[in-house]
Formats: structure tokens, sequence, C-alpha cells
């Protein structure tokens, strides 16, 4: 874990130093110190990444099954229709034999 440190006190002697007013100095160095403090929270963003990506790829395999299943009808129906065929050529040179 990395500590920052920010020392508030110094910040605002050198914005005063260089013309800013004592309210806009310490109104500063407030922003800064609340940005240099605040926590980061990287499980948070890891977790709305987590949940993103099993949302996705709950999304993936619901898409891929439903192209599988399609592509299994349309086999069944292509396979179905060359045993018809066949069946009929069958039929047809054994009554021309």
């Amino acid at each position: 874990m990395i500590i920052m440190t920010f020392d508030t006190h110094e910040s605002v002697k050198k914005l005063k130093a260089i013309g800013f007013t004592e309210e806009q100095a310490e109104t500063q160095t407030k922003i800064i110190a609340d940005l240099v403090e605040e926590p980061l929270s990287p499980k948070r963003d890891f977790k709305e990444i987590e949940v993103a990506l099993h949302r996705d790829m709950k999304n993936l395999a619901a898409t891929l099954q439903n192209e599988i299943q399609q592509l299994t009808n349309d086999l069944t129906i292509r396979l179905g229709s060359m045993m018809v065929v066949t069946f009929m050529v069958v039929v047809a040179l054994v009554k021309l034999l």
C-alpha cells in the first residue's frame, strides 16, 4: 500500500507567498488534500468489471447456444432431405431394373 503525505500548512504558506489570499490558499490546499487523501477503491472498480464481464459472457453463451441450435436444426433438415432423395433414387432404380 502506498502512503502519500501532504503538508497542508506548507502548501498554504507557498500559495500565500505567490499572491494567493488566505482564503484562496486554504481552499486550494483543501481541494488538493482531499484528492491526495481520497482512498482509491480498485476493488470496487474490479467488481464492476467482473459483473460486466460476467453479464457479457452470459449473453455470449446464450447467443452461441442459439446459433448452435439453429445449425443443428438446419443440418437435421438437410440430412432428412438427403435421405428422402436417396430413398427416391433407390426406388426409381429398382423399378427400372
